[in-house]
């Protein structure tokens, strides 16, 4: 498939969800593209998984911010990468540093940079570990294993969606709940 035919259709299945993530943020190794950096030179042409060009050309188009959360040892032969690919300027952010922290440090700095709240964010990444930590702070994270691609973006958007129903239902209770609480000592109150 073409990035323009996965273009259409990534914007096709952005356009099945009301509610959309404020930010998307991908890893790059093996998830953006088929290696790591620190094992190729700066001079090479890199190539990135097929869905990828389209997939993020769609999410541009659509308004979505992107960024970059990536644990790179060589963040010089990322960032040449990225503008060899012509895909720099999609980045709201780019956090590219090497960390122990499973990327809770980039996320922070990601929304330091951006204001954009954790639970507005959707990430994709192919290490569990990174899925497990983030996850943790409020994004919704989702596992690659072969790159992104159009069944990703589908899953992230529906786990996306789901996510942020269960907070709106969370929300409603604690209001209702809350709600009761404060009538009944109203009523006490006035007795």
């Amino acid at each position: 498939m073409g990035d323009e035919k996965v273009k259409e259709e990534a914007m096709r299945i952005i356009g099945m969800f009301q509610v959309l993530p404020r930010l998307v943020v991908f890893d790059l190794d093996y998830t953006l593209w088929p290696f790591y950096c620190e094992c190729r030179s700066r001079r090479e042409m890199p190539s990135m998984y097929p869905h990828v060009q389209g997939i993020i050309a769609a999410l541009k188009e659509k308004g979505i911010d992107m960024a970059i959360a990536s644990r790179s040892p060589t963040a010089d032969i990322a960032n040449t990468f990225l503008d060899k690919l012509n895909i720099k300027s999609f980045f709201v952010a780019k956090e590219i540093f090497s960390s122990w922290t499973h990327k809770t440090d980039h996320f922070q700095r990601i929304h330091s940079r951006t204001g954009i709240p954790f639970n507005s964010m959707l990430f994709f990444d192919d290490e569990d570990r990174n899925i497990e930590a983030v996850s943790k702070m409020g994004v919704t994270s989702i596992y690659v294993g072969n790159g992104v691609n159009l069944g990703a973006l589908r899953q992230g958007l529906t786990e996306f969606t789901e996510n942020q129903n269960t907070s709106e239902k969370n929300k409603q209770k604690w209001l209702k709940k809350y709600a009761q609480n404060s009538s009944s000592s109203e009523k006490k109150e006035l007795k």
